[in-house]
């Protein structure tokens, strides 16, 4: 299924033809609108009377959350307060919050992407979404609540938290849609299961996982635990919240809403645009905003792009599933390491369960990586040198991957702390103590 076939299947050309219209447009915009991307441009000096293909985008500086920082709260406006009809945050647990500004234009677009990113997974009238993303300052709970309305669904607005109640609804209303982070799909499947809830048997059929990286591990982990397909999506507070990108049933990349959200894939140490199919950090420019719109945006996170037509019939770009990011990346005695690539590793393994955690410690004056994970019940109440060979294929493989020796810590199951919104999977303790 298609939402706006009109715009998801145009052509290529008559697509970047619309993209360079709003690209100029969006510059002017910013030009007149707001003194800190006048600046900026003024210090390249380059403007919107530079635009002259799409690739002209290059010459342009990119920003990053930490601009939007030292211009909290307000500074990046390009319409008035009196526009402004609501605000989203980010979680500011690095320093200030992220502040998202849109006007009555701009939730009419998160609704319209939300709508495109529903149906592309299969969600329509009839169907029954129990959103569990948080509600509130934070984007996902309300953007999949916009777009399931506007598809006609039925929408269960939850929230996260309180998991046995999750799976009591998730049994009794029948829900035929979970939306969550997939850490918190997992964890609700190992409560249900520990209250006797018939997990496989319920009424679910399709389950659309984001807000943090994942893995193809993870998603079988998912879709053996239930009785659904996983779609991944992906979006940011900066840019609009939820509904920038999407799987479709052919899971080959996530489609980009490129005739609102402009991608490029940049050299992250260089700021150079890298060819198409190379591996780099995704820049977003938002081409439609109107309260805060964003050129050239570094999401710090790591993918690759192609524009070759899926086999869906859509012809918008696709970007590969998330890497890991830049600023999540770990440098291990000289060793750069990406919490994915470990991932991968484990759930490969026979006998651990999805649930893991990266802990950084000193030795000396040496970086330590160890990596917690847990066994199932069998496994750990299983002969201990049976545990003993299982933490030396896992060490293993990782030094196989990674080229870097970790340390493997084997737990109990349930021993790893379980989160109802992004799970914490790296404790820097090298600082402590």
């Amino acid at each position: 299924m298609i939402w706006n076939p009109g715009i998801e299947t145009m052509a290529r050309a008559e697509m970047e033809a619309l993209q360079l219209h709003r690209l100029k447009r969006l510059a002017a915009i910013l030009e007149t609108c707001v003194p800190w991307c006048r600046e900026q441009m003024e210090a390249r000096k380059v403007g919107p009377r530079d635009i002259r293909a799409l690739e002209d985008i290059a010459r342009f500086p990119c920003c990053s959350k930490y601009d939007l920082r030292d211009n909290y709260p307000f500074g990046l406006l390009a319409r008035p307060m009196r526009d402004v009809v609501r605000i989203h945050s980010s979680s500011g647990t690095t320093g200030k919050p992220v502040v998202a500004a849109y006007t009555q234009s701009d939730i009419n677009l998160w609704t319209e992407v939300m709508a495109r990113s529903l149906t592309a997974c299969g969600v329509g009238q009839g169907d029954i979404i129990q959103n569990a993303y948080g509600y509130g300052l934070f984007t996902g709970g309300l953007g999949v609540h916009y777009g399931g309305e506007r598809v006609g669904a039925t929408v269960i607005p939850i929230s996260g938290g309180n998991s046995k109640r999750q799976m009591m609804l998730l049994s009794d209303i029948g829900a035929t849609v979970l939306t969550c982070t997939p850490s918190y799909a997992l964890h609700l499947a190992e409560i249900g299961q520990a209250e006797g809830f018939d997990v496989k048997g319920l009424n679910l059929k399709v389950g659309i996982f984001g807000a943090e990286p994942w893995t193809e591990g993870i998603r079988q982990e998912i879709e053996a635990a239930y009785p659904l397909e996983a779609y991944d999506i992906y979006g940011l507070t900066e840019i609009i919240g939820p509904g920038v990108g999407i799987e479709c049933r052919y899971h080959d990349g996530l489609h980009i809403f490129e005739d609102v959200f402009y991608p490029e894939i940049i050299d992250p140490d260089t700021l150079e645009p890298i060819p198409e199919g190379a591996e780099g950090e995704l820049v977003i420019t938002t081409l439609t905003k109107e309260a805060f719109p964003l050129l050239r945006f570094r999401t710090r996170d790591i993918c690759s792009l192609t524009r070759e037509p899926c086999r869906c019939g859509r012809t918008l770009c696709r970007i590969s599933r998330i890497k890991g990011r830049t600023d999540d990346m770990l440098i291990i005695r000289g060793v750069n390491v990406f919490p994915s690539q470990i991932e991968e590793v484990l759930m490969n393994v026979e006998g651990t369960a999805p649930h893991y955690q990266l802990v950084l410690m000193k030795e000396g004056s040496l970086d330590v990586l160890e990596v917690r994970i847990e066994v199932q019940e069998s496994i750990f109440s299983d002969q201990m040198r049976r545990l003993e060979r299982l933490e030396r294929a896992i060490r293993e493989e990782l030094f196989t991957v990674l080229g870097l020796t970790a340390q493997v810590r084997l737990v109990e199951p349930r021993t790893i702390a379980r989160s109802e919104g992004k799970a914490q999977r790296i404790v820097d303790m090298r600082q402590k103590g």
